[in-house]
């Protein structure tokens, strides 16, 4: 027997390593992380311009 008959048989997809698909996931979780920091950050300036947004005045009521 040689050696290339008892080697696994690689994925489809690659090399068979999992340098691949650990990329793709770290990809995804970075990806993710982004988009929550956004918002995130997006909800707190909205909350921050609302609480300093001056109240409607009514004008003095007069007889």
């Amino acid at each position: 027997m040689s050696k290339k008959e008892n080697a696994p048989e690689t994925p489809a997809t690659g090399t068979g390593s999992w340098s691949g698909a650990a990329a793709i996931a770290g990809a995804a979780i970075g990806s993710a992380a982004v988009t929550a920091a956004l918002l995130y950050a997006s909800r707190r300036k909205d909350r921050s311009d609302k609480a300093k947004a001056p109240l409607p005045t009514l004008p003095p009521e007069t007889d």
